[in-house]
């Protein structure tokens, strides 16, 4: 594989950004994400770019986080994503963030993890990942499930379940991107209508549709 690829991921309100030369790590940077400091996102995204000497226009393929989780830094990181590779004309890719986590750490030994983050409202977004001798990363759907039933689902497949957030030592990295398209997932979409996995409604969604009683319109 050759080119510069430009992987992102802010699944858990920290935006990591990884650059590589083919498939070779070049920069990685990692920001704060939400209301007050989203915009800290793009130029460090310029940052790591220069720090590898290239530039946005010499992108190949981008690889973005598809979520689960923070709405408001999934959306930033979407945003970014979408706009470097149509300005590029690169091709984008999408990938599970959770799967990141196990891509990310080349400490993990080889094995069947279920890795899992806060769903709120008492729940957990969970994700099987195989990782192979080689690092690479096989995945699976991402379910929304009760704690009861991730401990029901971790031992029926005899997995490590491998509980991630921000700050947390196996927190999602978009350095693990490569792993994870290396695992054989069909990643590539639509720069025009792809939008990440939210996992659920935002709030404010769903405080609108509780109010009116019906469903918040679309356009």
């Amino acid at each position: 594989m050759s080119g510069v690829t430009l992987a992102l991921d802010a699944a858990l309100g920290a935006g990591t950004i990884a650059v590589f030369d083919g498939e070779r790590l070049v920069a990685t940077r990692e920001v704060p994400m939400g209301a007050r400091s989203g915009d800290l996102f793009f130029p460090a995204v310029l940052e790591a770019l220069a720090e590898a000497s290239t530039r946005l226009s010499l992108v190949t393929r981008v690889v973005s986080g598809a979520g689960p989780g923070s709405f408001t830094s999934l959306r930033i990181a979407a945003a970014i994503a979408k706009g470097v590779a149509e300005g590029a004309g690169a091709t984008l890719l999408a990938v599970p963030s959770l799967a990141l986590a196990v891509a990310a750490d080349q400490a993990l030994p080889s094995g069947t993890y279920l890795v899992t983050s806060d769903a709120l409202r008492g729940e957990r977004f969970a994700q099987a990942c195989e990782r192979r001798r080689s690092g690479d990363v096989v995945t699976g759907a991402v379910r929304r499930l009760s704690p009861e039933d991730v401990t029901a689902w971790a031992s029926t497949l005899g997995a490590t379940v491998l509980a991630v957030a921000e700050g947390a030592p196996h927190a999602p990295h978009a350095r693990g991107a490569l792993r994870v398209l290396a695992g054989g997932l069909e990643a590539t979409v639509d720069v025009a209508a792809w939008e990440p996995a939210y996992g659920r409604l935002a709030e404010a969604q769903v405080q609108w549709e509780a109010a009116h009683g019906r469903p918040l319109p679309s356009a």
